[in-house]
């Protein structure tokens, strides 16, 4: 069946059917396919929906498999189940497949089918045909072609979105009659059931192509208005470029340049999780050099708690926990996250160390990757981790909204097939060690079919190699034309700084998930890889960035990006568990114990989540049980709000007798000296004048001293600007 995509605009007014025999197209001879014309048609007529006959346990007896991912089962429950009674080959009209969507018997769902549609007369001639099943001969799909890949558009204005199939043996359709259309934001746009969209609100959103499993996506702008003083934003670097060329698209203008204080404490919380000090505020601020905003970042990228934070950070990332992978194993792969990140190790190096590790994971820290579970979690941690994608929903059946299949999900688990955990006696005979090790053989089959799928990552090509699968699996990361590794780095490290990834969530790419700015996503990832994945080069870049030293204040015109999605200022964004416990302890002057450690280690220093504080888990520190961003919780509670207002820490760490107010006091610090040095100390920058009048007058009110300095602090660590980056 080929349609001119021209012709597909008349459907709605003439009805397919009649347009397909005026324009000579009705294809009566054309053997019609259950793969590519009868699955697409009650995929789009919704029948193997999740909430019709696609439903766990289907709908009315009659089950078929989720957006039609196994022909042969639907075919077998089309034809064969309740004995035969759905189709009737003597009489199609009278069959139950074309009688219930057309209600001319009850039926449950409505009406679904119009008899004068080319849906309908598709079906009845595979009835007529006699309903032959699916093909070994039936074209194989290459590729979704969806034409406009962008719109801009004004209200009212519409734009006709054309699929075209292309498959395995060179033939080519246009496919409005079978493909799916949907659009993500209807607020913005509406697309019918032939691809024509009209715009309505303002924003940006895409439309959805489906077909036999396959998504492709057309994006739809309409602009917010016209935006102001892009021709005099100053540009750092490339991301300055790529932004206002969005802006320009969109219509939005970003806000101003934030302050030298602002800056300041953003990039040593964005980068080292710690506060500065009030010494280094105070020079930082006084330096008179063109440059110090450049030479600060530098410095800050030098500290030594770097170290700390990002160990901590793939600490969650890896899921390193004692829980899962004994004590010996959490410090073996706490340490060796250390090391790489104190030698900034090249990231690609750091993917290969971890993805194809062997030996004991007690001796070899990145061998703690395979002592949590087993082949089916170490596909899954290495999809996410490493490529942002979520794999977990194909294990049972395709996709429902992505270009995953179930055969993908299999692919992904034959590259670890060949690896296996035995134990070890290394550490004695009540050591508790394993050896992880590569076996001679190992296959993956698939779980309906049965056939032997060979090892091949989502998106990409079969790979190979003669002694460990894992070894094809990391090159292609790294060096892949669609560089997969250094986007999804880009994009993680983009989010961690600007509080959103440009693909968001950040471990969830996929094509129906577009990136906010692709372009921008595309240029990190190549610079990151021309820079030999260099992640401190990347994190230089950001930071450099104007647009990464936005005001978080929005203006009238950024207000409309409330989301930040558009990176129109800065996004606030609170203190993670760690971040802040160790803020309130810098603030206070106190130091936390952590059972088994030292007096002195930080929060963002720990090794894993198993050191008992009613702080962290209440401020949503993770457990590092799944390998997903959204293990952290950032959902404010009241819990929170008491803990910092009347909690017992708060309170003991504000008097503490060793604390920054005592030895203020013991110092004998004159009142004004000391306002200055709480608000260094806790918002990174000192008072303005309104300020430091108004906490003397408070200060003189006081029983003494001691406590209006305690009330003060108290106040300032319960303040939104002590307790988010900004």
């Amino acid at each position: 069946m080929r349609v001119h995509p021209q012709t597909i605009l008349l459907a709605g007014a003439l009805g397919l059917g009649t347009l397909l025999a005026a324009t000579g197209h009705a294809g009566a001879d054309e053997r019609v396919s259950f793969t590519t014309d009868v699955q697409p048609i009650l995929t789009k007529l919704g029948c193997n929906m999740g909430t019709c006959h696609g439903a766990q346990y289907g709908k009315g007896g009659f089950k078929l498999s989720l957006r039609g991912f196994d022909d042969a089962w639907d075919y077998k429950e089309i034809v064969r189940g309740a004995f035969g009674r759905r189709v009737y080959l003597g009489d199609p009209a009278t069959s139950l497949l074309l009688q219930k969507p057309t209600v001319a018997v009850p039926h449950e769902g409505g009406r679904r089918l119009i008899k004068d549609s080319w849906a309908y007369q598709t079906l009845h001639r595979w009835l007529s045909q006699g309903a032959h099943g699916p093909d070994p001969k039936d074209h194989k799909l290459k590729s979704l072609v969806v034409t406009p890949a962008e719109s801009i558009l004004q209200p009212g204005q519409q734009v006709q979105v054309v699929a075209k199939a292309v498959y395995e043996d060179g033939f080519e359709e246009p496919i409005a009659n079978k493909a799916g259309f949907d659009c993500t934001g209807t607020s913005i746009a509406e697309v019918d059931g032939a691809g024509l969209v009209t715009a309505k609100g303002k924003g940006e959103t895409v439309v959805m192509v489906r077909y036999l499993g396959t998504v492709a996506v057309s994006r739809i702008i309409v602009p917010h208005g016209t935006p102001n003083g892009l021709d005099q934003f100053a540009r750092n670097n490339y991301i300055d470029d790529l932004w206002v060329a969005k802006w320009r698209k969109i219509g939005l203008s970003p806000s101003v340049l934030c302050d030298d204080a602002e800056f300041f404490r953003r990039i040593h919380l964005s980068t080292i999780s710690t506060l500065p000090s009030p010494a280094d505020v105070k020079a930082f601020l006084t330096d008179p050099s063109p440059n110090k905003r450049e030479k600060a970042i530098d410095a800050v990228l030098s500290r030594p708690e770097y170290v700390d934070a990002w160990a901590y950070k793939w600490g969650d990332l890896l899921l390193n926990s004692r829980r899962s992978i004994q004590k010996k194993g959490m410090w073996s792969l706490h340490n060796w996250l250390r090391a790489s990140f104190r030698d900034n190790k090249p990231m690609d190096k750091f993917a290969d160390e971890l993805i194809t590790a062997v030996g004991s994971p007690y001796a070899n820290g990145p061998a703690n990757f395979y002592g949590m579970g087993y082949s089916e979690e170490w596909t899954a941690s290495t999809a996410q981790v490493f490529m942002g994608v979520r794999l977990q929903c194909a294990k049972c059946h395709n996709h429902p909204y992505e270009n995953i299949l179930q055969s993908d999900y299999y692919s992904m688990l034959a590259f670890f097939a060949r690896v296996g955990k035995k134990g070890s006696q290394e550490f004695g005979l009540a050591g508790g060690d394993t050896v992880i090790y590569v076996g001679e053989g190992g296959e993956v089959g698939h779980p309906r079919t049965g056939a032997i799928l060979k090892p091949k990552p989502p998106g990409g090509p079969v790979l190979d190699d003669p002694i460990d699968r894992r070894r094809a699996l990391v090159g292609w990361l790294v060096r892949s034309d669609d560089l997969t590794y250094a986007r999804n780095l880009a994009n993680r490290y983009w989010g961690y700084y600007m509080g959103r990834g440009l693909v968001n969530p950040i471990d969830d790419v996929r094509v129906t998930n577009p990136a906010s700015n692709p372009e921008l996503l595309d240029a990190l990832a190549k610079d990151l890889v021309e820079h030999h994945y260099d992640i401190k080069h990347l994190m230089r870049t950001i930071m450099r960035s104007h647009v990464y030293q936005l005001t978080a204040v929005s203006t009238s015109e950024s207000r409309v990006d409330s989301d930040n999605t558009y990176c129109t200022h800065f996004q606030p964004r609170r203190l993670s568990a760690e971040q802040l416990l160790d803020a309130v302890d810098f603030a206070c002057g106190t130091q936390e114990k952590f059972r088994e450690l030292p007096l002195g280690y930080r929060a963002i220093a720990l090794p894993d989540p198993d050191y008992a504080s009613d702080f962290l888990d209440a401020f949503g520190r993770p457990r590092r049980a799944v390998p997903c961003e959204c293990e952290r919780s950032g959902s404010p509670t009241m819990t929170q709000a008491l803990l910092m207002m009347s909690g017992g820490l708060i309170n003991r760490k504000v008097a503490d007798g060793q604390g920054r107010i005592a030895k203020l006091i013991k110092a004998n610090t004159p009142p004004e000296q000391a306002v200055d040095e709480l608000f260094l100390g806790t918002l990174s920058r000192p008072p303005s004048p309104e300020e430091r009048n108004d906490a003397l007058a408070e200060l003189k009110t006081a029983a003494s001293l001691k406590e209006g300095l305690e009330d003060l602090l108290w106040t300032m660590l319960n303040t939104r600007e002590f307790q988010f980056n900004h």
